[in-house]
């Protein structure tokens, strides 16, 4: 098990170093820029898609899709984050009850 942990570490530590040694060239590029800034809003989405219709191999509509709604509304509505997600949970919590 600690060989595994160790290893993960390393490769941890491999792939830090990788990211630094890129050239201020490359990261300057006006494509890469772009790309920097989206590629974390697409793994934002794809997280909350499979979160909230995945089970298992399968897809579900559960509680779970009105939450992400009842988020979607108050986000339109400039709510805070705190509350977003309260709202959310507060909403998925009380459809699963019924």
């Amino acid at each position: 098990m600690w060989a595994a942990i160790l290893l993960t570490a390393l490769g941890c530590y491999l792939l830090k170093l990788a990211g630094l040694s890129v050239p201020d060239s490359l990261l300057a590029h006006p494509t890469m820029q772009r790309v920097a800034e989206l590629l974390p809003v697409a793994m934002l989405a794809a997280l909350i898609g499979t979160q909230t219709f995945g089970a298992g191999s399968a897809l579900t509509i559960d509680p779970r899709l009105a939450g992400l709604a009842v988020a979607v509304a108050a986000l339109l509505l400039r709510a805070p984050f705190l509350v977003v997600v309260a709202l959310a949970a507060v909403t998925a919590a009380v459809l699963r009850m019924l």
